[in-house]
Formats: structure tokens, sequence, C-alpha cells
């Protein structure tokens, strides 16, 4: 049966990344496409970054007609489980990958200490260089430094906590890598057992980067989760 898709990037992230993916699903004659938010890939930024904007930008950026089926990864997962807590009718089903749901003070700037764009040109240029040509025109370092701004928003007043997990009652799969050493696997299960229709998924072997998850493990994920619905 065809169905439709909606790919949500996580940080630092652009719609592109997915479009081996979409291609497939396309081929296999599915409808699937994916959006970047405002300041990531080129978009114009429309000021500081904050999941609720994201959300926002989804809800205008889609058809309020048809309930969304979204796979999102890490920071894409977050604001697909924030768009399905804050308007259920716009959800029917989400899938995350990769998304970090127990944020404190402390987990988020250790996150953001990474995200210093002098060190980043400093120790690993090709990062630099590749998020420059990600990003074109905007600037790869105010991309990475709003996001540093957003994580650490993020730990002072995270928008999702077990209260909200219990509002989201639509099917939920929780994902997570084997080998990610940046979610925990009893945060993801606290999660997902802390919504109706939660569920959760280990990948194994599967690390954090997108970039270092093959487009066949996505397309498995993708297949077994949200096109299962």
């Amino acid at each position: 049966m065809k169905t439709s898709i909606l790919l949500l990037h996580g940080a630092l992230g652009s719609a592109a990344q997915f479009d081996p993916l979409i291609e497939i699903l396309q081929t296999e004659g599915h409808e699937a496409k994916a959006l970047s938010f405002p300041g990531h890939g080129g978009r114009a930024s429309e000021g500081p970054f904050s999941m609720t904007a994201f959300v926002d930008t989804v809800l205008r950026e889609t058809d309020p007609r048809t309930p969304l089926r979204i796979f999102g990864y890490s920071m894409g997962g977050y604001v697909a489980l924030l768009l399905a807590a804050r308007h259920e009718d716009r959800v029917a089903g989400v899938a995350t990958l990769g998304t970090k749901l127990d944020w404190t003070p402390e987990s988020a700037a250790a996150e953001a200490s990474r995200l210093d764009p002098e060190t980043i040109q400093t120790k690993v240029p090709a990062f630099a260089e590749m998020l420059a040509k990600r990003h074109h025109p905007a600037d790869w370092a105010e991309v990475v430094r709003n996001t540093a701004g957003l994580l650490n928003r993020l730990g002072q007043a995270p928008d999702l906590h077990p209260d909200t997990f219990a509002r989201i009652r639509i099917p939920v799969c929780i994902g997570r890598g084997g080998a990610d050493n940046m979610v925990t696997e009893s945060e993801s299960v606290s999660a997902a057992r802390a919504m109706p229709n939660g569920r959760y998924q280990e990948l194994p072997g599967v690390k954090h980067p997108l970039e270092q998850v093959s487009t066949e493990v996505l397309l498995n994920f993708v297949k077994n989760t949200i096109l299962a619905l």
C-alpha cells in the first residue's frame, strides 16, 4: 500500500541528507519528502533556534488535511514528538532514531561545549568544510553557535518530559543505535514506556552520527516502524 512519510533531520543537518533514502522510497511507490529547518541547508534563519519554532515550520509547510507519518533523526525526532504532543490531529505516527530525550543543564552543557566553530575548524577541518557546503550560503559557524544555544536552553527547560510523553497517544517507536554514545538505552526505554502506544527498538552496532548509518539500515528501520502502521 502506498504511504507518505516526512523525514526530519538532526542538529547541524539538512533535508539533503535524506536524498538517498527518499530516492529508494519513491522508487518503491511511497510518497516521501524532507524539509530543512530554518537556518539549515541554506535556508535563512528565523531567529534563535527552538524546538517550538521548528514545530511551527512543520505545521506551516505540510498539508493539515493529511496526518503525518514522521521519521525524525536526533533533533528531528524531538521535533516530531513535540509536534505529536501539541497537535495530535496532525500526526499519525512517529519513529525516531538517536533522539536524546533526557536533557539536563549538565548534559546540554557537555554537548554544547563540542559546538565551538573555532575548535571545529582547527581540529576537524573536513567537518567544517562539509558544514560549509551543507548550509551554503548561510554561515556554517553561525549554525553551530545557534545550535549550541538551542541545546543550552533545552537543558534549562526541556520541551519534552514524562508528563508530555504520557499525552502522546499515537504509535511511536523510539529507536536507538546500540553503539550510540550520546543517547542512553535507559532514557529511550523510559520515554517509550511513558507513551501509551510507545515501543523501543535497538539497532545493534549503529552509532549516533547519521553519516555513519547506512541507507540500508535506515530503510529497514523506516519500513519496520513508521511505514508498517
